[in-house]
């Protein structure tokens, strides 16, 4: 496997319990900034609010912490960004 390529799986909490794993290249990204967007795309598809339960990198590396606080960072900033004054 290319070494720019990783595994990424992503366990969540909607209707019911699921996981999502695909193989992803970073392209000079970070793991968690790719696993973030694979959570948004992953959030567009479900029918239900989801809640992010665990992030698993190279099938062993818990980065869910990192994901969760580049979430929080990106809706602050949004919310931010869209204020009137």
């Amino acid at each position: 496997m290319n070494y720019n390529t990783i595994i990424i799986e992503i366990h969540y909490s909607a209707a019911s319990r699921g996981y999502k794993k695909g193989a992803f290249q970073l392209r000079g990204r970070k793991p968690e900034y790719v696993a973030l967007q694979f959570w948004k795309q992953i959030n567009k598809e479900l029918s239900y609010r989801a809640e992010l339960e665990k992030v698993i990198v190279e099938g062993d590396q818990d980065i869910t912490q990192l994901v969760k606080e580049l979430e929080i960072e990106e809706w602050n900033k949004s919310m931010n960004d869209n204020l009137p004054f």
